[in-house]
């Protein structure tokens, strides 16, 4: 039986994927997480489960040595895009050295292969549809961050051998996804404030464009990654093919969760007007997999937001810059 580590495992993407290695695949599965964005509830009873940082470096090297892992599924990160300008230092320590500490300890108790979940912010606002082919260009920290993670981890393989794959995803949604984060994952934003009776938000005129990935649909081919020999030291987009505006977007939420929510248009944000990707190359490597329609996907993610309930959206404690900081956001 393999013995695979999944970091933010408590978390939505993390959660779902430890779900599929245990029930599906029978590996046996580790899982650490602060729980500064996961839920106890998240987790699959028969994971074992540590309450754990990535920046707390002893604690990461007695999990390695313990566990003796075959894979890693790196998957915690705080991704909050457009927040992460006013967030730097913590942007980079949770991001990048956090991933850093954990190459390090798979390179030291000789992990067989780095599974990564980096993002399609690494291209910046690069022409869509975006191939892997095409040079990333970042314009905000996190997708700095991802990109730095991206470069060690190709080092790490020409110096110690350590395999890995990259994934590109992008705007996933699905369950258990958290509805009380106001500062990304902008369905499950949608949802929480129709369910607390407030206004739908939309930065700028909302003819900004991506593809809305469904949970359920990357899943496997993340989850099969490390015994897929077409996988192993390569990079994939993985995610919907299909593109919609923001405003598209949220009428289709309002039609799934019955609401009457106006749209409010806000003071725009500095981000990537259009993004969405080419997804030729994770096709050819893991076969053509579901593409959820968004209507479909949103209409099972509304029924179990309704049944759950809203969350609360704490703001974020520990803004580094308020300097052209989004009023949406502002503390003060």
């Amino acid at each position: 039986m393999k013995t695979v580590l999944v970091t933010g495992g408590a978390g939505f993407l993390g959660s779902c994927l430890s779900y599929f290695l245990v029930e599906r695949l029978k590996y046996e599965v580790v899982v650490i997480d602060d729980l500064s964005g996961g839920f106890i509830e998240n987790l699959n009873p028969k994971v074992k489960f540590y309450e754990v940082s990535i920046n707390d470096i002893e604690s990461i090297d007695k999990i390695f040595k313990s566990h003796k892992f075959d894979f890693v599924y790196h998957l915690a990160a705080y991704a909050a895009e457009g927040l992460s300008h006013f967030v730097r230092h913590f942007n980079y320590q949770n991001n990048l050295i956090g991933s850093i500490n954990l190459i390090n300890a798979s390179i030291k108790y000789n992990v067989n292969s780095f599974i990564f979940t980096s993002s399609i912010a690494v291209y910046g606002s690069l022409q869509s549809p975006i191939s892997e082919k095409d040079t990333p260009r970042p314009e905000d920290p996190y997708g700095i961050a991802k990109l730095a993670v991206e470069n060690d981890l190709m080092s790490a393989r020409e110096m110690f051998g350590l395999n890995f794959t990259i994934f590109r995803p992008h705007n996933v949604y699905g369950i258990p996804q958290n509805l009380g984060d106001k500062y990304r994952n902008v369905i499950g934003i949608f949802m929480n404030n129709m369910m607390k009776g407030e206004s739908i938000n939309i930065f700028g005129d909302g003819t900004q464009r991506r593809a809305f990935t469904y949970v359920d649909d990357i899943i496997p081919g993340l989850a099969e990654a490390p015994e897929n020999d077409l996988a192993c030291n390569e990079i994939f987009n993985v995610g919907s093919d299909a593109d919609y505006s923001l405003n598209e977007l949220a009428q289709i939420v309002k039609d799934a969760m019955n609401s009457d929510a106006t749209i409010c248009h806000v003071e725009a944000r500095n981000e990537v007007k259009v993004a969405y990707c080419d997804h030729g190359k994770f096709k050819k490597a893991f076969g053509d997999k579901s593409d959820t329609p968004l209507s479909e996907g949103i209409r099972i993610m509304a029924k179990w937001a309704q049944k759950h309930g809203s969350r609360e959206s704490p703001s974020f404690s520990n803004i580094e810059i308020f300097k052209n900081l989004p009023p949406l956001w502002s503390q003060e």
